[in-house]
């Protein structure tokens, strides 16, 4: 008798000819198609909720010495201000009579002019929104007296950081 590989073996029913070996068939009540459970979904949200709250203390470090710079320049061009209303009006001004907005440029900060006079002036600058949370550098002070600038920083309106942390704070 020849046998063809095509052919259906004759000495066993019909029915189990066609069939699969039972070590090839699929098991009843398994799933066919491939996926992620919900417990692997949460453990991959934990994961990634654990990653990111180590990664975002070193990342706010940088972004809020960027937001500084935010203050300087505009310390910068109210000290600008200051001298040409000086020039016009031998004394110094408000923020108002130099035309000046109490907002630094982005935001970050709200800006006062206290003690303005014909020697000189005081400029204080306060932290708000997520820059407040830059605590040594969360108050900033530009104080012009005569021909001399001081640039002072502090935790508080105070600004009495001492001259390490100011020069960071400042960054000279």
């Amino acid at each position: 008798m020849i046998t063809s590989t095509h052919a259906p073996r004759l000495d066993l029913p019909h029915a189990a000819a066609n069939e699969r070996p039972a070590a090839t068939r699929p098991r009843r009540g398994t799933r066919a198609c491939g996926g992620f459970t919900l417990i692997e979904l949460m453990i991959g949200v934990a994961i990634v909720g654990v990653l990111s709250s180590l990664a975002l203390p070193s990342f706010e470090g940088p972004l809020q010495r960027a937001r500084r710079t935010d203050v300087l320049v505009s310390m910068m061009l109210i000290q600008a201000a200051q001298e040409r209303f000086r020039g016009n009006a031998n004394t110094y001004g408000s923020l108002a009579e130099i035309g000046v907005t109490a907002t630094s440029s982005a935001g970050h900060y709200l800006l006062r002019v206290s003690a303005s006079g014909a020697d000189g002036y005081d400029v204080h600058a306060t932290a708000t929104g997520a820059q407040a949370r830059d605590t040594a550098c969360r108050h900033m002070k530009l104080s012009a007296v005569g021909l001399n600038l001081v640039y002072a920083s502090g935790a508080d309106s105070s600004a009495t950081n001492p001259a390490p942390i100011n020069r960071k704070c400042w960054n000279l």
